[in-house]
């Protein structure tokens, strides 16, 4: 069995909460079946689309290195990113706590992309203009995508993974989850 989740803002990307973490909202609420595990994570602050499996064998084929999956995310960041920033991202020459980023797709969008509003919003700030990237990654380091923004000095407003692979999340509604054809499934692991 494999799932699409579209997780939302909030929520950490594991069944139980950890001690002291009292009130923190888990994947438990969302009444997955039985036996199913995150295949990778989003952080608490990033949203969108998160994979669930019963099947061991698709962890490694999904979350090894060297199978280098695409994984597509929207961020709005703070500023307006400089060509220079932008050529950075692409570069592959980043290095983030040691770790050289791969080289990546970074495209400023013209217009906000057509997304659920977040809960709560983004705060805003009159002086200070923010701007929408999508990124293509084929790595998938802890924050990786928060630490790349900062790194060339904008940092992530707000972090949505709007696909995995070939399979985009669509317009599955926040909070709700589905099992994948296996036509949807080929294309999660597409290249």
């Amino acid at each position: 069995m494999l799932i699409a989740f579209n997780k939302p803002y909030g929520v950490l990307s594991q069944f139980n909460s950890n001690p002291g973490d009292k009130g923190q909202r888990t994947l438990k609420e969302f009444d997955f079946p039985p036996k199913v595990l995150p295949l990778g994570r989003l952080d608490m602050d990033s949203e969108g689309l998160l994979l669930f499996t019963d099947e061991k064998a698709l962890e490694n084929k999904l979350l090894h290195p060297r199978f280098q999956h695409r994984r597509r995310y929207l961020t709005l960041v703070e500023g307006v990113p400089d060509e220079a920033a932008m050529s950075e991202l692409r570069s592959g020459k980043l290095v983030i706590k040691g770790h050289r980023c791969l080289p990546c797709r970074a495209k400023i969008l013209k217009q906000a992309p057509d997304i659920p509003d977040r809960d709560p919003p983004v705060r805003v700030r009159k002086q200070i203009i923010d701007t929408w990237l999508r990124l293509e990654l084929r790595e998938g380091k802890n924050r990786q995508v928060r630490r790349m923004t900062a790194a060339v000095g904008y940092p992530t407003l707000r972090l949505l993974r709007e696909g995995i692979g070939a399979l985009p999340l669509g317009n599955l509604p926040v909070g709700t989850w589905r099992e994948l054809s296996q036509e949807e499934r080929d294309a999660v692991f597409a290249r």
